[in-house]
C-alpha cells in the first residue's frame, strides 16, 4: 500500500471533558471532536451493506473519548456480558496501537447496549482480555440503555461512547503529541444485514480487523 494513502487523524485536546458526565461529553463532543465517517467497504461483494457511521473524538491528559453515531436498518444487542463476542450484535470498535512501530494493539469493542469487548493483542489468535478492574475504567454511554435484546428491523438511529484511560493503554499526556495506530470499525456479524466497515482500508480477501499493518496515523494533538 501507498504510504501516501494511510488515513490521518489528529484529535483535538480538552481538558473539561473529564468533568462532565458522559452524556454530556457526547453533547461536547460535537464542538470540540474531530469528527469522520467510517465508510470504507473493504469487501463490496461478500458483504455489500454500509450503514452510516460517524465518529467524534477528542481526548484530554487522562481520556481519549470517542462517540460513534450509526443509522441502520436492524438492531441487535444478545450479548450482556463484557467480554462476550459483541461483533455478532451492532457493534463498533477501535483497534490502537500505542507504539506505532509495535505489533501489540489494543481492542476495544462495544455493542449497541454498551457491553465491551476489550483486549491487548498480538496477533488474531494472541489476544488477552482485560480483566473486570480494567473493563470499569472504561466510561461507556448508550443512548439505547443497557438491556438486552433480539434483533429488531426499523430504522434505527443510535450512538454509543467510550473514555478509554491513556495509562491503561501505557500513555501518559504531558501536552506534547501522541503518535498512534488505529482503526475504527462497524460491523455486525450476527445480524440481517452482515457488514465490516472500517476507516482505514483492509485490502484482505475476506473480512479481518486485526491487521496492523493497515492501521491508520492517529496524532492526540
Amino acid at each position: 500500500m501507498n504510504n501516501n494513502n494511510i488515513k490521518q487523524l489528529i484529535i483535538p485536546s480538552n481538558p473539561l471533558l473529564d468533568s462532565m458526565e458522559m452524556e454530556e461529553v457526547v453533547n461536547a463532543l460535537e464542538e470540540c471532536g474531530a469528527r469522520f465517517s467510517i465508510e470504507s467497504l473493504n469487501w463490496p461483494s461478500l458483504f455489500p451493506y454500509r450503514p452510516l457511521t460517524v465518529v467524534t473524538a477528542a481526548h484530554s491528559e487522562r481520556y481519549l473519548y470517542i462517540d460513534f453515531l450509526v443509522r441502520c436498518n436492524y438492531l441487535r444487542a444478545v450479548n450482556f456480558t463484557d467480554n462476550s463476542p459483541v461483533g455478532e450484535d451492532s457493534c463498533v470498535e477501535f483497534y490502537v496501537s500505542p507504539v506505532p512501530d509495535s505489533d501489540i494493539y489494543w481492542i476495544f469493542e462495544l455493542n449497541c447496549v454498551g457491553t465491551i469487548n476489550a483486549a491487548r493483542c498480538q496477533g488474531k489468535r494472541e489476544c488477552v482480555h482485560l480483566n473486570e478492574e480494567a473493563l470499569k475504567k472504561i466510561k461507556r454511554y448508550t443512548s439505547v440503555g443497557t438491556r438486552p435484546f433480539q434483533e429488531v428491523e426499523g430504522s434505527f438511529i443510535w450512538n454509543v461512547a467510550m473514555a478509554i484511560p491513556l495509562e491503561l493503554l501505557g500513555l501518559k499526556y504531558s501536552g506534547k503529541p501522541i503518535e498512534l495506530k488505529g482503526n475504527f470499525n462497524k460491523c455486525a456479524s450476527a445480524t440481517s444485514q452482515p457488514h465490516y466497515v472500517s476507516w482505514a482500508p483492509i485490502f484482505t480477501e475476506e473480512p479481518d480487523f486485526h491487521r496492523p499493518e493497515f492501521f491508520g496515523n492517529i496524532i492526540l494533538e
